[in-house]
């Protein structure tokens, strides 16, 4: 069943439609061809699915395509089109497609409108929510960006049949996020339904997808810029970040042992109670996600010592205070290396 949420920012607002259908974008579209943004991969699967477009731009798949090297691609690929300021463009794909997608859309011409179609967990419960439009650079990720909303962000959960179970496995990561910043109901949910998710049955589905996208939308309307509330959503994004950058990590795997370290600092600090702790190692594991790694010390700080959230040697850092409720705290990079030392 079809359930939408209204996301009022700054920068526009934005309808988030869970359950929504493929097959109804033209009343969303409002009768425009747009320029379609996709990858190969969505391509290949769903191409019969796209709307009447003025031209599909289709991208090679994975997170190197998400430069500015490619984002100057799209805006000649659009000239070439005769875009114009009536133009909408339309990402159809996971989170490097509408990263892409905003970002270009953003700033070809000053600022066209445009929309999502996730085709991943991990795009529709985070990644195509909230209005952040970015790319990395050198390496970094997400280092150039801009926060404007698109007009809509249309889930089919029907999308999701095709995508690799790993894929589906790096999405509930940041479902677990979501629920461990925000809902201790919405945890509680997941630990009575992790077997009906991995099995992928459609009402679990709808369930994680509508309450993941409630949380971000409520988070992100009361602090779109990211001042302050907003930065709860990088729980176990510090370390994860310099996972991908270091290790070539899936970004939800990377979230999940970026959550491991997180947790350990809260219960070091006397945040979280073990027990507390222990019910987040778990779900992850049931969730078949990485609770340990081995990795290069000396690398993955050096990467977190580049993290665009650092001030004069302090970052701030999202610690649970318990299961649910979050908190950002300065802290020092010694600190860190302290935290890593522990775990190493």
């Amino acid at each position: 069943m079809e359930r939408v949420i209204t996301l009022n920012g700054q920068a526009g607002s934005s309808l988030i439609i869970i359950d929504g259908s493929v097959g109804r974008l033209s009343t969303h579209l409002k009768d425009t061809s747009p320029f379609v943004i996709t990858d190969e991969n969505v391509e290949r699967f769903h191409r019969r699915r796209f709307p009447p477009a003025e031209d599909i731009f289709v991208l090679k798949a994975g997170e190197r395509t998400k430069s500015l090297k490619t984002v100057e691609r799209i805006y000649r690929r659009l000239l070439d089109g005769k875009a114009d300021r009536s133009s909408f463009i339309l990402g159809i794909g996971g989170g490097v497609v509408c990263d892409l997608t905003g970002f270009a859309a953003s700033t070809f011409l000053r600022g066209l409108d445009f929309g999502f179609v996730p085709t991943t967990l991990l795009a529709q419960v985070d990644a195509a929510i909230g209005g952040k439009n970015g790319v990395n650079l050198h390496g970094y990720k997400n280092m150039v960006g801009v926060i404007n909303q698109p007009r809509f962000v249309l889930c089919d959960l029907s999308l999701l049949e095709t995508l690799p179970q790993k894929e589906l496995l790096c999405g509930l990561s940041e479902v677990i996020k979501s629920a461990a910043i925000a809902s201790v109901e919405f945890f509680e949910f997941l630990e009575a339904n992790w077997e009906g998710a991995l099995e992928r049955k459609r009402e679990v589905l709808g369930e994680i997808v509508y309450e993941a996208a409630l949380i971000k939308t409520s988070i992100v309307q009361d602090d779109e810029k990211e001042r302050n509330e907003r930065k709860k959503l990088n729980f176990g994004h510090t370390f994860a970040h310099a996972f991908e950058k270091t290790c070539g990590m899936p970004h939800g795997e990377a979230v999940s042992l970026g959550m491991i370290l997180s947790v350990h600092l809260s219960q070091k600090k006397g945040l979280i109670p073990a027990s507390e702790a222990m019910r987040i190692r778990e779900l992850l594991r049931r969730f078949r996600l990485p609770v340990r790694f081995k990795f290069g010390r000396k690398a993955v700080l050096s990467a977190i010592r580049k993290d665009k959230k650092r001030k004069k040697g302090m970052i701030d850092f999202v610690l649970l205070k318990s299961l649910g409720e979050a908190m950002i705290q300065r802290v020092s990079f010694e600190e860190l290396e302290e935290l890593v030392d522990d775990l190493c």
